[in-house]
């Protein structure tokens, strides 16, 4: 009897977690694979990662590498450092890195580098915009991993315009669905927007993107687009702690309770969807968000001039809007009827039995 295969997850930040989630859970199923789960340490509050592998059912990590933050070449620098010792003393047979983190390009380039057969989870999005540190993550991981699991048909038509072979190329879904159909039953159960004391209409809030919260002018714009909304639709807003920092320095925090915004700390994953899961409308510069309400029908406001997952877009829920056009486009979105849309092919919470077949097949040729 041979074996099972060893697979290697890299989990680094909360989207991260809730990628890797389902694909361990369905791995540890499998007779002829033994997942050893990673945590970087990129993340490292409480609620952002030991809170959330809490909520997926995970253990603890194999490995932990405890990174933490520092700047991009920093954080790439040590978690390459400390993956290669890993990856070194116990070479797994696959190697599977998701998202667009530095953690995601440390451990590829460590994996193929070390002739790893290294898979690429998330594969082929492109927002166009090589201001976004994570577009470059995301460009050079695609030129290097083996094989590069796509969620949506535009993941694979980037790619192949990049002159990615179609061999390395799988459309295996969207993997945030099944994380949220594998906790879904938490989710309802969970009640957080009652135990928040939240109205039946509301709308939720998230932003962490440096182009939003690391100059005082820009984060001040939309605390004022914000407060404009308040007035018509009452906000609760779960802060990263890096926008906590920027807020606070700015006396912005203060603004936002004063004009009504409920201001809350970083929630684990399962009370966090139950607040989108009940929420009127979402207000976000998060990519797993923009998704999330597609799945959910729920429109999205994403504070970004672009975005890598158009799809959410032309098929799904989703208007990329600044602070000045935020209003307007919640209005016209809330005076829509809420119709139901077909979601995204493949976007059906079986990606990671998907992910799973495509290994045995690229195993065995």
């Amino acid at each position: 009897m041979t074996s099972p295969k060893r697979v290697h997850l890299i989990a680094a930040a909360r989207p991260n977690f809730m990628k890797v989630a389902p694909l361990w859970h369905a791995l540890t199923a499998a007779p002829d694979f033994q997942p050893v789960l990673i945590h970087t340490g990129q993340h490292y509050d409480a609620n952002m990662s030991d809170a959330i592998f809490a909520d997926l059912s995970l253990p603890q990590p194999d490995h932990h590498l405890g990174v933490g933050s520092g700047s991009h070449a920093e954080q790439t620098g040590n978690v390459m450092i400390a993956y290669e010792k890993i990856a070194i003393a116990e070479r797994p047979d696959w190697l599977v890195i998701v998202g667009d983190v530095n953690s995601t390009l440390a451990c590829g380039l460590v994996g193929t580098k070390l002739r790893i057969p290294t898979v690429h989870l998330e594969a082929g999005l492109r927002s166009r915009d090589r201001d976004m540190p994570e577009e470059i993550n995301r460009l050079a991981v695609d030129a290097i991993a083996d094989v590069l699991w796509t969620p949506s048909p535009d993941g694979d038509e980037n790619l192949l315009s990049e002159g990615c072979s179609p061999a390395r190329i799988t459309n295996v879904g969207n993997i945030m669905m099944d994380s949220f159909e594998l906790v879904r039953p938490k989710i309802e159960a969970a009640a957080e927007p009652a135990a928040l004391g939240l109205p039946e209409r509301y709308g939720v809030v998230t932003l962490h993107r440096p182009s939003n919260v690391d100059t005082p002018e820009a984060l001040t714009a939309l605390v004022e687009a914000l407060l404009a909304v308040q007035a018509t639709l009452p906000l609760v807003f779960p802060v990263h702690p890096r926008t906590a920092q920027r807020l606070a320095a700015a006396g912005l925090d203060a603004r936002l309770e004063q004009g009504g915004v409920k201001l809350a700390g970083p929630l684990p994953y399962v009370r966090f969807m139950s607040l989108v899961a009940g929420a009127t409308a979402a207000i976000t510069d998060s990519g797993g968000i923009q998704e999330e309400t597609t799945y959910l029908g729920i429109p999205c406001l994403t504070l970004r001039e672009n975005t890598e997952r158009p799809i959410t877009i032309t098929q799904g829920t989703n208007r990329l809007v600044n602070a000045s056009t935020l209003l307007e486009a919640l209005t016209e979105a809330l005076a829509q009827p809420r119709s139901e849309r077909a979601r995204p092919a493949n976007w059906d919470g079986k990606t990671a039995q998907r992910c799973i077949d495509d290994l045995r097949r690229r195993g065995s040729d």
